[in-house]
């Protein structure tokens, strides 16, 4: 029974892998042909090794080929190649400028990545108004983890004065999707707050709508 049961698994895992390898063919045709979303996607398989070996620098090409089609994806993509040296040298400043790109064009995690490279002056000069502009139009859009970034800035005041209130409001929104760090956050302003300003915390998220 047991070795029946291996040859099935076997023949499962053969068939995912020829899966992954012939969508890793048909990806490659498209980006070959100059589908920026195929180029992303390809670029996508080589970073995670899906399909294809994991090769930093393969992912970082097809990344950049689409990036300059102007794929927002794609940008923000490069971008994280450049933040963390995979692929290509480390470079913040290459880094914040792919991030910029994508973030004008409204993509919520380069918008976030961009507020981060302002908090930690990286790759640009240190501005934590800019940092909680950023977080600020990414959370808008419903990303748990610039909700929690710009929670964490109104709650210790840095960029933004110091506001209980939005502070729950935002890590309440985070948390509702899951996310732990702002469920404890949330937890440690709602002890600093008098129990109508919790009320009306509350009372925001729930009347919160994503932009």
């Amino acid at each position: 029974m047991k070795t029946f049961l291996a040859v099935v698994l076997a023949i499962v895992v053969g068939f995912a892998s020829m899966s992954l390898a012939d969508e890793a063919s048909d990806t490659r045709a498209l980006a070959e042909q100059g589908l920026a979303e195929a180029q992303n996607n390809l670029g996508i398989m080589y970073d995670n090794g899906k399909g294809v070996p994991q090769d930093y620098v393969e992912a970082a090409k097809w990344f950049r080929l689409a990036a300059a089609q102007g794929l927002a994806e794609a940008q923000n993509n490069l971008g994280l190649m450049y933040d963390e040296g995979k692929g290509v040298p480390q470079d913040y400043v290459a880094a914040a400028k792919w991030y910029r790109l994508a973030a004008a064009q409204g993509f919520a995690n380069a918008q976030r990545n961009l507020g981060l490279m302002y908090f930690n002056g990286k790759g640009l000069p240190q501005d934590k108004a800019e940092a909680v502009k950023w977080y600020r139009r990414a959370a808008a859009q419903g990303l748990a983890a610039a909700q929690l970034n710009l929670g964490i800035m109104y709650s210790i005041g840095q960029g933004v004065p110091q506001d209980y209130v939005a502070a729950h409001m935002w890590l309440n929104l985070a948390a509702a999707q899951g996310d732990a760090a702002a469920q404890k956050g949330r937890d440690i302003v709602a002890a600093q707050m008098t129990p109508e300003q919790i009320a009306e915390a509350q009372k925001r998220a729930r009347e919160w709508k994503p932009k």
